[in-house]
């Protein structure tokens, strides 16, 4: 059943929600966040109908924030193919990691509002964009484990509008001015924001039942792979046994190599329609300096402190 079907209850939701367009899109306030048309109805169905078992992985994270990334890590960690040898039967050589950990809002509950998942192997591995207060009761009740992974806020802005304007200009678009972009994150008007609401979401929670959920920085995961790939494994009861096992999964699932695999130059994700090739770009800490100049670095550091002022958490300059 698509929602498509019945269209009337979210038609009158969306005509009663705070609205703002973002880029080439609407975006529609709900509890706080913002969210495009097609991703309301599915992450609400989600957070609704969602049965999550006690062996299930989730990867939280607002956009551009390395989530690829660990999109990649996390399957071959869980996977014992990702520390062996065997490098053909790597699941990365035939799948874009969006495969691998399919998405609540993006996909799974996107055309149908209570999918039947029991096809699905254990462990179980799921991505959302959701901020804390949207996942599904039963994702915060049971044991399952939440990996969230964030990024300085300026280097987020900076990805995020270059994949935004990857996409505007594929379709024959103008490209998004920055200017306009930077105004629309500052003010927390971005799919999935405000950013800084969305970090501290999963931020406090992470202190309050650090058993329930890691909370990475991308900085972190750059400076010292082979420290926080370990305090990941730990996390999701798969410790690398050997160093060479560390080297391996980073290896595989290194940026340079993602994005050089035949099967992540060519295609599009089927659910979104983005070209896979989009969701690598640099990678790289501090591009920010690249694209934004000092008057846009001090507004949005000093929004950065009032918000997480008293939070215990910081991502230095």
């Amino acid at each position: 059943m698509e929602y498509s079907s019945f269209p009337s209850a979210f038609s009158t939701l969306f005509g009663e929600l705070p609205k703002e367009t973002w880029c080439c899109s609407d975006l529609y306030n709900w509890e706080g966040f913002w969210y495009a048309s097609s991703h309301l109805p599915a992450a609400m169905a989600a957070r609704l109908n969602f049965q999550a078992k006690d062996t299930d992985v989730f990867l939280t994270s607002s956009m551009k924030t390395g989530t690829t990334w660990l999109k990649a890590i996390i399957p071959t960690i869980m996977n014992p193919i990702g520390c062996m040898n065997d490098d053909n039967n790597d699941p990365l050589l035939k799948r874009h990691p969006n495969e691998l950990m399919p998405s609540l809002e993006f996909q799974l509950f996107k055309e149908n509002p209570n999918p039947d998942l029991s096809y699905m192997p254990s462990p179980r591995l799921f991505r959302t964009h959701v901020p804390y207060p949207m996942l599904p009761e039963s994702v915060k009740n049971s044991t399952c484990k939440i990996v969230y992974i964030t990024r300085h806020p300026k280097d987020t802005f900076v990805s995020l509008w270059h994949f935004l304007n990857s996409l505007v200009t594929t379709h024959g678009n103008d490209p998004w001015p920055m200017n306009e972009a930077f105004d629309s994150f500052c003010r927390g008007v971005h799919a999935f924001g405000p950013f800084h609401d969305h970090v501290l979401s999963y931020w406090k929670e992470s202190i309050k039942r650090p058993e329930k959920i890691l909370f990475l920085r991308y900085e972190d995961m750059k400076k010292d792979p082979k420290v926080e790939s370990r305090r990941m494994a730990c996390f999701l009861g798969r410790p690398f046994e050997k160093e060479e096992e560390v080297d391996k999964v980073l290896w595989r699932c290194s940026l340079e190599r993602l994005k050089n695999l035949e099967v992540n130059k060519h295609g599009a994700d089927p659910w979104l329609g983005f070209e896979y090739k989009f969701y690598f770009r640099r990678g790289s800490v501090g591009d920010w300096k690249n694209n934004m100049n000092n008057e846009m670095k001090e507004k949005l550091d000093h929004i950065t402190a009032m918000k997480f002022e008293g939070s215990g958490l910081g991502f230095g300059n």
